[in-house]
C-alpha cells in the first residue's frame, strides 16, 4: 500500500492502494445498483405494473441521459471542489432517486425518480471516478484505471444474481427499496472518508501543456476530431455487441447458446482491460485509439461475415468484448493523455457526454438498423465500418 514511484516532477508518487480499494468498491456498489439492478428487473415491473417493457427501458434511459448532461457541470464542479462532497451528494441523489422509482405509482413518477438517479450517476460512476485517478495519480493513472474498471466490470457479476434473488422471494418495489439502502451504507461513507476533500497543490502542479484551458480545449479540431472518432467507435461497438444473441439466432445458433455467447462476451471485456496495459505508456496519444479502433473494425466484420461454426463465433464474441474492455480505457484516459489533469473534470464531462447518451441507447441501435438495412448480418458491417472511420479519424486527434 505504501509503495512508491518516482513521477515525471521528481516527487514520489504513493499507490493509495486503500483509497483505490474503497473506490473500486463504490463503484462496484455504484454500477450494480444504478445500472444493472433495473435491467434485471425491468421485465418483473413491466408485469407488475402493467406498463410495457419498452416505456420501462426507455424511462430508465432517461436517467442515463439526464446523467450525460448533468457530467458536465459535475466535472467543473469536481475540478474546482474536491470529489468527496461531490460523490457524497451524487450517492443522496442516487439513494433518492431509487426510493421515487421504488414508490412510483404512475410511469412519470417512475421517468423522475431516473432522472434523479441519473444527476447522481453522473457523480459517482466512471466519469467521476475516472477524473479521482486522474487528479490523484501520474505515472499509475493507467493501472489505477485497470483496477478500477475490472471491479466495475464485476457488478454485474455480483449484482444480477442478487438482484434476481431478491426478485424471488420480494416484490421488486421492496427490492428497490434494499437496493437503495445499500447504496446509501455502502457508498457514503466510502466517499466521505476516503476520497480528497480538495486537490493537493501538487496535483495542480502536474505538467499540464499550454493551451489546456477548458475553453481553450474545447475550441480546438483536435478536440472535435477526437470526440467524433470516440464516438464512431463506441457506436459500432455498442451497435454489434449487444445485438449478439439476434445476430447469431440469424445465423442459426439456439437462443440459449447465443445467450451464453453474449455473457462470454461480458467476460471478454475484462481480458481488454488487462490487455490495454500492454500499449507502451511512451506511446503517442493517438495510438491507443487507432489499435483499438482496428480491432474492434476487424472483430466486427468478423461476427457479421464468419458463418459458423458456432465455437467460432463464440470466440469472435468474446474477441469484441475485450475490444469493448479495452474502449472504456481509452475513453476514460483519452482527455488526460492529450491535455493534462488540471481541468481533467470540466473537459471530459465535455467529452464524455455524447458517449453517455450512446450508452444509454446501446440496446436499441443494434435492432433500428438492422430493421433499417434488412438484417444483423448488414448491421454488423455497418458497426466495422464505423469502427474503421473511427481508426482513420484517430491518427489526427
Amino acid at each position: 500500500m505504501s509503495r512508491d514511484r518516482t513521477t515525471a516532477t521528481g516527487a514520489a508518487e504513493p499507490w493509495q492502494g486503500g483509497r483505490l480499494a474503497a473506490l473500486s468498491i463504490a463503484q462496484v456498489v455504484g454500477w450494480g445498483v444504478l445500472f444493472y439492478a433495473m435491467i434485471v428487473a425491468a421485465p418483473v415491473v413491466a408485469d407488475d405494473t402493467g406498463w410495457p417493457l419498452a416505456l420501462v427501458t426507455v424511462l430508465f434511459s432517461l436517467g442515463l441521459v439526464v446523467s450525460a448532461i448533468a457530467g458536465v457541470p459535475v466535472g467543473r464542479m469536481l475540478d474546482r471542489r474536491g470529489p468527496r462532497a461531490v460523490m457524497v451528494i451524487g450517492s443522496v441523489f442516487g439513494v433518492v432517486g431509487l426510493v421515487i422509482v421504488a414508490l412510483a405509482p404512475a410511469p412519470w413518477l417512475f421517468a423522475l425518480g431516473w432522472a434523479v438517479a441519473g444527476a447522481g450517476q453522473s457523480a459517482v460512476l466512471y466519469q467521476a471516478a475516472f477524473t479521482v485517478i486522474a487528479r490523484r495519480y501520474v505515472r499509475r493513472r493507467r493501472a489505477a484505471m485497470t483496477v478500477l474498471t475490472l471491479a466495475g466490470g464485476l457488478a454485474s457479476t455480483i449484482f444480477a444474481p442478487i438482484v434476481a434473488g431478491l426478485l424471488s422471494v420480494i416484490d421488486w418495489r421492496s427490492t428497490f427499496l434494499i437496493l437503495a439502502g445499500a447504496l446509501g451504507v455502502i457508498t457514503i461513507p466510502l466517499h466521505a472518508f476516503t476520497l480528497e476533500s480538495r486537490w493537493p497543490a501538487a496535483a495542480d502542479r502536474t505538467s499540464a501543456p499550454a493551451g489546456t484551458g477548458v475553453r481553450a480545449v474545447l475550441r480546438t479540431r483536435r478536440f472535435w476530431l477526437l470526440q467524433v472518432a470516440m464516438l464512431l467507435l463506441a457506436i459500432g461497438l455498442f451497435m454489434a455487441t449487444l445485438a449478439v444473441i439476434p445476430l447469431f439466432t440469424e445465423k442459426g445458433m439456439g437462443y440459449e447458446l447465443a445467450a451464453w455467447a453474449l455473457g462470454l462476451l461480458g467476460a471478454g471485456q475484462v481480458a481488454g482491460r488487462l490487455l490495454y496495459l500492454a500499449i507502451p505508456h511512451t506511446a503517442a496519444p493517438w495510438v491507443p485509439l487507432t489499435v483499438t479502433a482496428v480491432a474492434a473494425a476487424a472483430a466486427l466484420a468478423a461476427l457479421a461475415l464468419v458463418p459458423g461454426p458456432e465455437w467460432l463465433l463464440i470466440v469472435i464474441a468474446i474477441i469484441a468484448g475485450a475490444v469493448r474492455g479495452a474502449q472504456t480505457l481509452v475513453q476514460g484516459s483519452a482527455v488526460i493523455e492529450r491535455w493534462g489533469a488540471e481541468n481533467y473534470g470540466a473537459i471530459n464531462g465535455v467529452f464524455a457526454a455524447p458517449l453517455t447518451v450512446v450508452t444509454a441507447l446501446g440496446p436499441a441501435l443494434g435492432p433500428i438498423v438492422a430493421t433499417g438495412v434488412g438484417g444483423y448480418e448488414a448491421m454488423a458491417v455497418i458497426a466495422a465500418g464505423a469502427a474503421l472511420l473511427a481508426a482513420g479519424l484517430a491518427r489526427f486527434s
